[in-house]
């Protein structure tokens, strides 16, 4: 099937980008000026995107259950605040995560393939991570290749490469490569995605990279303009780390392709030899003893999430965990939390309770597809000021006395249908 691209049309449309884009995003612009938390910042993108991204980012395994979990922990919780602490705003929020100083204690964790929500892709997230002095993480499925993102990020400032437990070890020992000579420090294993999750809204959705551009499609993307402008104004997106001359394929073909479900502990035990020059994180960790397990196969971070609730559905609350995960390796091994965080208490919630980073995924990514950097950027300031009001309110003034302080601070009482209530079951629905 010949495509819009294959005809070169992006290269007639980008000369009227200029003139167009303003007058089509004028409308996201406005809905990004208002949002006001991570619950508004998904009715933006929502508006802006095709629906089958839409889908894509937004979506679970199965029955979607261990989304809902990740996020209703949290209102299990209680904050038992102290008060008369002398605090005054703003709070000290830098600490030390991947051996780094970084300003806040929260980062946008690896995802993949980022100009599919929005045309500035992952150079949004760097350039949002450069302004507040974040760890910034790039997922081997990148759509970004590791020069560009050096050219935005300086040599010293703390970057991640994510890797998957691919098949082939020739592209492993490839990207890793590349990785290494890009300068980033951080390694990161991900384990939880040796099967590919049942995503039903994207078989729904007939969800598709490239789009197929079936009658359906053509609709959705009629009704999605800014969104639709920046794809057929723009060169195809590549998987940059792997082939910049082929075009994107089916992610779930690819991904099937390369995955390997044999992948062991001897292979990590490789990786880990693979990369010697610094931090080795693995990512997917639930279960303490597999924790316990990755430190003697070298890992020195351990990275407790379930990949946001995509693959295996009713899987714990990553929270539900992380306790026993911090009892089990003890209080000197890092520990990054990911997994429903959707606001500041959220972040604080975690740090509490064992975690010494947090990662965020779709409430990034519903900011980049609402307005790219501009879009980031407001998440960051969201979930910011979010977490330094809680901080505050808590009596907490540093992350390193949250961290010491906060198991006799945040208490789990009894599940309510009250804690069912309020902005993650707005208009915007469960998010």
């Amino acid at each position: 099937m010949i495509t819009p691209h294959d005809l070169r049309v992006h290269k007639l449309l980008r000369l009227f980008s200029p003139l167009v884009r303003p007058i089509i995003n004028t409308a996201s612009r406005k809905r990004l000026r208002k949002a006001v938390n991570i619950a508004d910042l998904r009715l933006c993108a929502e508006s802006r995107l095709h629906k089958m991204c839409f889908g894509y980012l937004d979506s679970g395994g199965d029955d979607e259950i261990t989304i809902r979990r990740n996020k209703d922990a949290y209102t299990q919780m209680e904050m038992h605040f102290k008060v008369l602490a002398g605090l005054a705003p703003p709070l000290d929020l830098s600490t030390n995560i991947f051996g780094s100083k970084v300003d806040i204690p929260f980062f946008a964790s690896p995802t993949a393939g980022n100009k599919m929500f929005h045309m500035e892709g992952e150079s949004a997230v760097a350039n949002a991570s450069k302004v507040n002095n974040s760890v910034y993480c790039l997922s081997s499925l990148a759509t970004t290749s590791v020069e560009d993102i050096g050219k935005i990020l300086a040599p010293d400032h703390p970057k991640l490469f994510q890797v998957y437990v691919w098949k082939d070890r020739d592209i492993l020992k490839d990207i890793l490569g590349k990785a290494k000579a890009g300068g980033i420090q951080t390694m990161a294993l991900t384990v939880d995605f040796s099967w590919y999750g049942n995503r039903e809204r994207d078989i729904r959705n007939n969800f598709t990279i490239p789009p197929a551009y079936t009658l359906q499609q053509c609709v959705d993307a009629l009704k999605a303009p800014a969104w639709t402008w920046d794809f057929l104004a723009n060169p195809p997106y590549n998987y940059a780390l792997l082939d910049k001359d082929v075009p994107a394929e089916s992610l779930a073909s690819f991904v099937n392709s390369q995955l390997y479900p044999q992948f062991s502990w001897e292979d990590a035990e490789w990786l880990c030899k693979e990369w010697s020059h610094g931090p080795r994180a693995i990512k997917g960790i639930c279960r303490p003893e597999d924790a316990v397990k990755a430190l003697e196969c070298g890992f020195t971070t351990i990275w407790v999430s379930n990949h946001g609730g995509r693959q295996l559905d009713t899987s714990p609350a990553t929270v539900d965990v992380l306790p026993a995960i911090r009892a089990a390796v003890g209080p000197d091994v890092e520990i990054i939390h990911d997994g429903g965080i959707q606001r500041g208490t959220d972040i604080a919630k975690a740090i509490a309770l064992g975690a010494d980073g947090v990662a965020i995924g779709k409430p990034y990514l519903y900011g980049l597809a609402a307005g790219g950097t501009e879009g980031v950027l407001r998440t960051f300031e969201i979930l910011r000021v979010e977490l330094d009001r809680a901080m505050g309110l808590l009596g907490c003034g540093t992350v390193e006395q949250l961290k010491k302080e906060g198991p006799d601070l945040i208490k789990r009482r009894p599940a309510s249908m009250r804690d069912c209530q309020g902005a993650r079951y707005s208009r915007a629905g469960m998010i």
